[in-house]
């Protein structure tokens, strides 16, 4: 029997749950739900896969489908399907243990990563906060509820979220894979999710080295360990929902008090940040370019320009150009143009921040408009060229940057970076009994 909590350094060794051996894998893992959010075409194929079958499609709430109402009715479903699954028998319990995951994604290497519990306690996601796990992005208060809701009546957690650790020794998670552990699942994942591998690590030593080796990983004072990677939001709702409990009398070794995550090495070869665009959709009573317009206007005292392409092969020579300049560059497409908008002397470090300012204050000031995340140029591209939107291209953050940035700066704006493309998400498979 491993040791199951270490304080020092907020991790839990969980007693997983995973589906018995006559449920189909294929279906049972889906893509974390806030994924494809303008895409409800996503999401409608992946309920014809999953059709009957016992699936964590049935366990969690896609943010595409939170705009068509009925999120009382939907959250207690989840519910109930929760406890007919542990009713039924769809859900074996592993001994207490990690989970060693590879995933294979389309690049020339897989990522690998240890599915852990995080201790909430270490986690403050307000701004400002030194806690030894941190937000790497801002959080966004209404992104809040609708996790909540799911997770405040729930007996189950399946985790999307991915954690990083800056290891660039490879001294926590790469080791393990040099022994021989008894594999857990193998299998292709739906809709190009590429293939999932697993192994359960319940050897308490093993484990241990673990820990002393997390030890070493502590930077800073008050030392940070954990980075938020993908799943913020979801972790952010996991410590509101455990404040809850704590203030109405639950024990302090409450099952949730914990979250499950996937901790990933920062320095994984396989492991890419890439950019989170922006899709403006201005809603009625305004235009495209009613949008642009209000963004130079916005950053005219520092000099901002807005300039159009002639053609989709101009824009791309523009886009590598600007690159190189100084200030922000912000590539931009409509239904009808391409162009460029740059603020040549920002007072934010990202063009992130800069962007994120100007929609905030835009959506907040017409309420007929919203603002999405999109991952992937193309998919943007697609998205964009429906009239009355526009699409807004940002750069990749420098992956190695970003314990130091959060370190020094704390939090980036939100949506800054995503750990690899929309299809390189966490799938949910393991599970976890919360209360």
């Amino acid at each position: 029997m491993p040791k199951l909590h270490y304080p020092d350094i907020a991790l839990h060794v969980p007693t997983l749950l995973l589906p018995k051996p006559e449920v189909a894998l294929q279906s049972w893992a889906v893509i974390a739900c806030d994924q494809h959010t303008s895409a409800p075409e996503y999401w409608e194929e992946t309920e014809r896969l999953v059709g009957d079958s016992p699936s964590t499609l049935r366990l969690v709430l896609p943010e595409a489908r939170l705009g068509g109402g009925g999120r009382e009715a939907a959250i207690c479903a989840i519910n109930r399907r929760m406890s007919e699954y542990l009713a039924a028998g769809v859900l074996v319990e592993q001994p207490p243990g990690f989970m060693l995951v590879e995933r294979d994604v389309g690049r020339a290497e897989p990522r690998r990563g240890l599915v852990v519990g995080l201790d909430l306690e270490a986690f403050d996601y307000r701004a400002g906060a030194r806690t030894l796990i941190r937000s790497t992005e801002g959080t966004d208060p209404n992104r809040l509820p609708a996790r909540i809701a799911v997770r405040r009546d729930a007996v189950l957690e399946t985790p999307h979220i991915l954690v990083l650790i800056d290891d660039p020794a490879g001294a926590v998670i790469e080791p393990l894979f040099e022994r021989v552990w008894a594999p857990a699942y193998d299998f292709d994942l739906m809709q190009g999710g590429g293939r999932v591998r697993g192994w359960h690590v319940a050897d308490g030593e093993a484990i241990d080295t673990v820990a002393t080796a997390m030890r070493g990983l502590r930077r800073g004072d008050p030392p940070l360990l954990y980075a938020m990677g993908d799943g913020n939001h979801s972790f952010a709702a996991a410590r509101a929902v455990w404040d809850e409990k704590k203030a109405g009398g639950a024990a302090a070794d409450h099952p949730g008090r914990f979250a499950l995550a996937e901790l990933v090495n920062i320095h994984d070869r396989a492991l890419e940040f890439e950019a989170i665009h922006r899709l403006l959709d201005v809603g009625a009573g305004a235009d495209a370019e009613h949008a642009l317009a209000a963004l130079v206007a916005r950053y005219a005292d520092a000099g901002c320009v807005r300039s159009t392409a002639a053609d989709v092969a101009d824009w791309q020579r523009c886009r590598q150009a600007a690159a190189a300049e100084p200030g922000h560059h912000i590539p931009y497409r409509t239904a009808t143009e391409q162009g460029i908008v740059t603020v040549p002397a920002p007072r934010f470090t990202l063009a992130a921040a800069t962007l994120q300012a100007f929609l905030d204050e835009y959506a907040k000031a017409h309420p007929d408009a919203s603002v999405d995340y999109i991952h992937g140029d193309d998919t943007l591209t697609a998205l964009a060229a429906q009239s009355g939107r526009v699409g807004f291209y940002l750069p990749s953050m420098n992956k190695n940057a970003l314990f130091e940035t959060v370190t020094r700066d704390g939090a980036t704006p939100r949506k800054t970076f995503s750990l690899g493309e929309a299809h390189e998400k966490r799938y949910y498979l393991e599970c976890r009994l919360i209360g």
